[in-house]
């Protein structure tokens, strides 16, 4: 879903340090983050049942209030939950793709360094944008959609505690996938989570080994 075109500018706002130490910025470039590390997050897609539908300004939840963000199961078809789900198996720094209990696809990715592991369990997929727009968590400075965006091309969210957001996402610094890098996140080749994002959906399980 791309909606860098909508006329209300939605920002989400990270506790520092934060899992993967950025904010994910919707709107236009007006949008200036909260000085307030403690302000809630505005999420506008994980209510929605397809990441294609958006979700009017008005109908957001107040901010403070993450917990009104997770999608409601009930509204996803029971058998695409059932029969598709990720796996991220860190020791190997690959994803796995599986639909009806085979693997379908596999992909490289960098993992949370020392100190920032990527935490392991059961998720599900909580988030899906296409052409993020990055803000600096320090300086405020907003990275529009581009090939120098940290976040690459697409965002996948599968993980949230408090404030705080990790995801898949594409990333400008290819060479480094493989490695132990990233504050938390699953850092990707362009063209893998292009690919990735067309296959999960919100509520996708996201499953996460050592």
């Amino acid at each position: 879903m791309d909606v860098r075109n909508n006329a209300n500018p939605i920002s989400f706002h990270f506790l520092l340090p934060t899992f993967c130490l950025f904010a994910l910025v919707w709107g236009q470039s007006q949008a200036v983050a909260s000085p307030n590390p403690n302000e809630g997050i505005s999420n506008q897609t994980t209510l929605q049942k397809k990441p294609s539908e958006s979700l009017p300004w008005q109908q957001l939840p107040p901010l403070g209030e993450p917990w009104q963000y997770l999608p409601e199961l009930e509204l996803i078809p029971e058998s695409t939950l059932q029969d598709t789900r990720l796996v991220l198996k860190l020791s190997e720094r690959r994803v796995y793709f599986y639909q009806d209990n085979q693997v379908q696809a596999s992909y490289p990715v960098a993992i949370g360094r020392s100190g920032w592991e990527t935490p392991t369990g059961n998720f599900e997929v909580i988030q899906m944008v296409s052409y993020p727009t990055w803000e600096h968590p320090f300086t405020g400075e907003l990275v529009p959609p581009g090939p120098d965006n940290p976040l690459g091309v697409r965002w996948i969210g599968f993980a949230v505690k408090g404030e705080n957001y990790i995801g898949f996402h594409g990333t400008p610094n290819e060479e480094l996938i493989g490695q132990a890098v990233s504050h938390g996140c699953v850092r990707m080749l362009n063209e893998d989570v292009v690919n990735l994002f067309e296959q999960v959906e919100i509520g996708t399980a996201v499953m996460v080994e050592p």
